[in-house]
């Protein structure tokens, strides 16, 4: 596995639309190899989803998660996302509920802004092994699938806020806006949205 270079906002690579990949083609060496790098430059970074787009490769998948656990058909537990990969998704809102929360990302480096998504989502796609799959994802699982399926449309986060602003910068941040006590986005992921008590017991699990 390699940690992969990671694409910056202005690099066209981020504003253009992802190619599907055939389902034939999902269990080949390349694409398997795709996918290990990019779980392994999400963990360098300690983040929670990484977009193919981001790492240079115009193809419709990312990897997303923070333990390595069993998916269950519901992803409602923030501090326990399972590693996830998601091929060709197809995201839909349920409901009309949004609400806005903190997001990052490393294509855009140390900027936080509000961004409102629906809160729950339903999820098709194929995963690593080219099986068909459907999910319902809630909460943070649903802001992170909601922000990945966005960079394989080429669009930002920026693009969804409602207002610039909340924009801040990552120490303005921390001094401002975070609560330990709240959710917040972790400053050094990919594109960063792992939750403070995630991180906190993450930290205590590896003694780092």
């Amino acid at each position: 596995m390699a940690i992969l270079k990671v694409a910056r906002m202005g690099h066209p690579v981020l504003r253009a639309k992802a190619k599907p990949i055939p389902p034939k083609e999902i269990g080949s060496a390349p694409v398997q190899q795709l996918i290990d790098d990019m779980f392994e430059t999400m963990r360098e970074y300690s983040g929670i989803g990484l977009a193919a787009p981001q790492v240079h490769e115009s193809l419709r998948v990312f990897v997303a998660g923070v333990r390595n656990i069993p998916i269950p058909a519901v992803l409602d537990n923030d501090e326990e996302m399972p590693f996830i990969v998601l091929v060709n998704p197809e995201v839909t809102p349920i409901g009309r509920t949004a609400e806005e929360g903190w997001e990052g990302c490393l294509s855009i480096p140390d900027i936080r802004g509000l961004v409102p998504r629906p809160l729950e989502v339903q999820v098709k796609a194929y995963d690593r092994n080219g099986r068909r799959i459907e999910l319902v994802a809630k909460g943070l699982s649903a802001r992170v699938i909601q922000h990945e399926t966005d960079h394989l449309d080429g669009i930002l986060f920026f693009d969804r806020m409602a207002s610039y602003e909340s924009l801040t910068f990552m120490d303005e941040y921390r001094r401002y806006w975070a609560k330990d006590d709240e959710d917040e986005t972790d400053a050094q992921g990919p594109d960063a949205q792992k939750t403070a008590s995630a991180a906190r017991a993450e930290k205590a699990k590896t003694g780092r």
